[in-house]
């Protein structure tokens, strides 16, 4: 079945793109939620003025989400969680669980079918992408560790050489004179 977006959906298309999807995922979810409409000789005269507007409605999207792109790019999230010995987790880190930890700590919020993923359920690093337009879609990291568990700290280039300048610029210390200082301790007791 031949289908004309008129919004954009995710692994899809964009707006005005005709698409042949199956029958089912057309008549089911796509023209009834909004997405599409089926693709007749009409309504495919009207796709570039549909992918006019919702190239502009796009950018002005763009535009207002930008900030919170910047914001959850590259964002640390930890889990600590119990877990086997295995590393095989005693349930599962949930997208829900994560919209939470995200509210919590930065007040966003992000919508479940936003989040691209599966329940996690093994200790690690998880790189989550969100999709919040076609454009933007930032990735968060999702560290799930066992409760309990201190995990090492490394240390990032930029700081290290900030250490590096800051310890070149104290001073150094002059040697201390050790041979001088026990004669005048020795002859301080002798008199």
């Amino acid at each position: 079945m031949k289908v004309l977006l008129l919004k954009d959906v995710y692994k899809l298309g964009r707006a005005g793109d005709v698409k042949k999807v199956a029958d089912g995922y057309g008549r089911n979810y796509l023209i009834p939620q909004g997405f599409a409409i089926p693709a007749t000789p009409s309504s495919i005269k009207m796709a570039e003025t549909i992918g006019k507007k919702a190239s502009e409605r796009r950018a002005v999207l763009n535009n207002e989400l930008k900030g919170v792109a910047d914001i959850l790019q590259g964002l640390e999230i930890r889990f600590p969680v119990k877990a086997g010995e295995t590393g095989k987790l005693y349930g599962s880190v949930s997208a829900q669980m994560i919209i939470e930890k995200l509210q919590e700590m930065k007040d966003i919020e992000v919508l479940r079918h936003q989040l691209v993923m599966e329940p996690i359920r093994k200790l690690g690093e998880y790189d989550i992408p969100v999709n919040l337009t076609l454009d933007l879609v930032p990735e968060i990291k999702v560290i799930v560790h066992r409760e309990g568990e201190v995990r090492k700290v490394v240390v990032a280039e930029p700081l290290l050489e900030t250490v590096e300048t800051v310890a070149e610029e104290i001073p150094a210390v002059e040697e201390f004179p050790v041979e001088e200082a026990t004669e005048e301790i020795e002859e301080a007791a002798e008199a």
